[in-house]
């Protein structure tokens, strides 16, 4: 299992290695990939319905509980088909729609790391892996939805899809680990045993913001759906493969796999109640609007993604049987509408619905899979996608006191998303064949042939949906909601008001189909409001952060090296005054100090002046002078409190320096003091601040204690390992020759810098 995880890294690797080769016909071989993978996981499948999960444990930091863990139940053997078979027709229509490309095994490369990543999203059982794997896909998917990254529109989609869901993968990892720390334990299936009492924390609430904030981003829920009409300037199969079974679909994925921990509250039943309730309806509406293929499959997917999360937010074993079918239903005909737009912008050059007609003249089949792929996304009888349609209307009239406001949503969302099916599926190919288009031909099989499985499979399966109650669905509802019984799928449930509600639906739909006509001019009018869209209210705090970020630059990061001292010291004063006055603090013994002589009054006092002057020089050189003063300073301290030897040391280095600073600033331009007054003031004030400070802490750490275990070690062993008398020329060069070595090599590239600033000669001139 885990090398069919890592199967699709493995083959971006191999990448590296192969050249120009994979660029040319041998491209279709990359199909081989995902169809190897759907025939291992098909071949699970029994061993899955027969209600036997699999695990498999690979240990990765056992010693924090981290692991790959996998599980295959039924909801991850859903997804795994879906990713892998789906996947199969992408990779194949994807070498023959990007023939030719000079990124060709760069975008193969891309969209296996990307199918790895998601299969080990939907098998973890570990939710730290199983995070690791969710950053995988918004990582892969940066990189193909801007893998035209020619074409500044990319760049900026993927960066902005990036943004949100990287910031909602961010909550999802704190809602996670908080879930690990209130259970005890990382594994879902623990978590799931010990769901009441996380239900019954008082964090459950947190909990429940977290996760869902990371779900609703990445499956672009209300008001976080702006990102992914955006991602549609991806080549067509990324459109296709993303936003039909994989990556929009993984917050669903979640939702679903967290039910039996975090389900069976308000707080979560309601919140994706509500919030796929509202996504499916307005984004369901924004269809209407629209008139590029892709914007109108973008808004219809979110409104699907929508209806997927208001399901699961019911809650009951009639919604999860619905959400599992219409999860189906989506990915078969939105996939194939989506592989439809590819070929008719691959054909025409346009993806714009009022100039799009009579198609079916030249792209016949095409047309076929396009009417059936309409077909059954409306939910027209015979169709899956009728029984999905069915299941949905059962289970919001069961919903008890809000059955009839539930159900309204629900019809109103499947009349707009049969509408966006026939306006991308069916009116290209209807009408008279504009002149312009006469020259179009058919494409390559590989291009037309996937969306034609797909459109046949969605009529298939309305006919025969007995395949797939048992051995799929049934195992989806037995993992998410625990009991999976009596689950047949029929085409007909006789005369009810389920029927009803199907037959509303199909006339409503239609009839907006037959008489709204897309236009530019509905287009614009809606885009008039659209300062009230949370795009523009997210790109107005974009820049209020831009602008706060340029402020705070300007202030802490404006190339100063004075202003960035300065604020060090701020904070640590501050840090440390907290510090001082809110800890214990060791009362300081003056007793216990010795008094002061005239020697050391005086060098005191030498140091002062010292240090006054150089705060108050006119130039360079007489500010060097009165530092190198206050070194001599410290060299006579040494020797007073009988250390020649840090004397010695002392005075070497404090002569060097100056000797060095001569050298550098002699060819710098005459000193200008840029502190005004004000500045001098502020800046006595953080100096003494400071000073006091410092010297109440050394102060107190003369009275702490002394332990003097170490200094006997070293006094102890300097002569019998390291042969020396000078202890601290032992620690030095030997008990601690690793740091002496790394402070010489850091000196030595200081040393050639500054022969190297010497050397350099620039034409300085000073304005007056």
């Amino acid at each position: 299992m885990l090398l069919a995880v890592l199967s699709g890294f493995l083959v971006a690797a191999a990448l590296l290695f192969l050249g120009r080769r994979p660029k040319g016909r041998l491209s279709v071989l990359f199909v081989l990939l995902p169809l190897s993978l759907f025939l291992y996981f098909g071949s699970l499948l029994p061993r899955v319905a027969a209600g036997q999960p699999l695990h498999y444990h690979y240990p990765w930091v056992p010693s924090l509980g981290v692991n790959f863990d996998f599980r295959l139940d039924g909801l991850s053997m859903l997804f795994c088909l879906l990713i892998t078979g789906i996947g199969t027709l992408v990779f194949w229509y994807a070498s023959a729609y990007l023939k030719g490309h000079a990124y060709l095994d760069r975008f193969f490369g891309y969209l296996s790391m990307f199918m790895g990543a998601m299969l080990g999203l939907v098998l973890s059982d570990n939710v730290i892996s199983l995070f690791v794997f969710w950053e995988l896909t918004s990582i892969t998917s940066f990189f193909l939805i801007g893998f035209n990254n020619d074409d500044p529109a990319s760049r900026k989609s993927s960066l902005l899809a990036l943004a949100v869901t990287g910031g909602g993968g961010f909550l999802l990892m704190a809602g996670l680990v908080l879930m690990g720390a209130l259970t005890g334990s990382y594994s879902v299936q623990e978590m799931a045993a010990g769901s009441d009492l996380l239900k019954s924390h008082p964090l459950y609430g947190l909990v429940v913001f977290l996760v869902c904030a990371g779900a609703f981003t990445k499956s672009a829920q209300f008001p976080f759906h702006f990102w992914l009409p955006g991602a549609m300037k991806a080549p067509t199969p990324v459109s296709a493969y993303l936003h039909s079974a994989t990556m929009v679909k993984a917050g669903v994925y979640l939702l679903a796999r967290l039910t039996p921990v975090l389900g069976g509250h308000p707080y979560w039943n309601t919140t994706l109640a509500v919030t796929g309730g509202i996504t499916m309806v307005y984004a369901a509406g924004h269809s209407l609007f629209r008139t590029d293929l892709k914007g109108i499959l973008a808004y219809s997917t979110i409104a699907a993604l929508g209806l997927l999360v208001f399901l699961i937010g019911i809650g009951t074993g009639e919604a999860f049987t619905a959400a599992a079918v219409f999860i189906l239903v989506h990915a078969f005909y939105k996939a194939a509408l989506f592989l439809i737009t590819g070929i008719i912008d691959h054909e025409t050059g346009t993806r714009d619905v009022t100039q799009l007609a009579g198609l079916r003249k030249v792209l016949f089949p095409v047309a076929v899979a396009g009417t059936l792929a309409a077909l059954s996304g409306g939910g027209i009888p015979l169709t899956f996608g009728f029984i999905g349609k069915d299941l949905i209307y059962e289970a919001t009239l069961r919903t008890g006191p809000a059955a009839g406001l539930l159900t309204a949503a629900a019809l109103l969302t499947n009349a707009l998303l049969l509408y966006a099916g026939f306006a991308a599926g069916i009116k290209p190919f209807a009408g008279r064949l504009p002149e312009p288009y006469r020259h179009v031909h058919l494409p390559p099989g590989a291009m037309w042939l996937p969306p034609l499985l797909l459109g046949v499979a969605g009529v298939g399966l309305g006919l025969f949906p007995g395949v797939l109650d048992v051995p799929v669905v049934g195992p989806v509802v037995r993992a998410v909601h625990g009991a999976a019984e009596g689950i047949h799928l029929q085409i007909w449930h006789g005369f009810n008001l389920t029927l009803l509600l199907s037959a509303i639906t199909l006339a409503s739909g239609v009839g907006l189909y037959l008489l709204t006509k897309p236009t530019h001019g509905k287009e614009a009018a809606a885009g008039r409001l659209a300062f009230l869209s949370p795009q523009t209210l997210a790109a107005g705090a974009s820049r209020g952060v831009n602008r706060f970020a340029e402020w705070y630059t300007a202030r802490l990061q404006n190339g100063y090296l004075r202003v960035y001292l300065q604020y060090i010291v701020v904070f640590l004063t501050v840090l440390l005054t907290l510090r001082y006055f809110t800890g214990t603090r060791p009362a300081i013994d003056l007793s216990r100090f010795s008094e002061i002589t005239l020697y050391e009054a005086i060098v005191s006092g030498v140091m002062l002046l010292a240090i006054g002057m150089a705060l108050f020089a006119a130039s360079r050189l007489t500010a060097i002078a009165a530092m190198s003063v206050v070194g001599y300073c410290i060299c006579l301290l040494f020797v007073f409190y009988s250390a020649p030897d840090l004397a010695m040391t002392q005075f070497t280095i404090d002569t060097l320096t100056v000797v060095l600073f001569v050298l550098v600033l002699f060819k710098l331009p005459p000193f200008r003091n840029l502190t005004s007054p004000a500045g001098t003031v502020r800046d006595a004030v953080i100096c003494l601040a400071f000073g006091t400070l410092v010297s109440a802490l050394a102060l107190e750490v003369l009275g702490e204690p002394v332990n003097k275990e170490i200094s006997r070690f070293y006094a102890e062993n300097a002569y019998v390992q390291a042969k020396g008398k000078n202890i601290v020329n032992v620690i030095l060069v030997d008990f601690r020759g690793l740091d002496t070595m790394v402070e010489i090599t850091v000196l030595t590239i200081a040393a050639i810098g500054v022969y190297s600033l010497l050397k350099l000669k620039i034409g300085l001139h000073e304005k007056e």
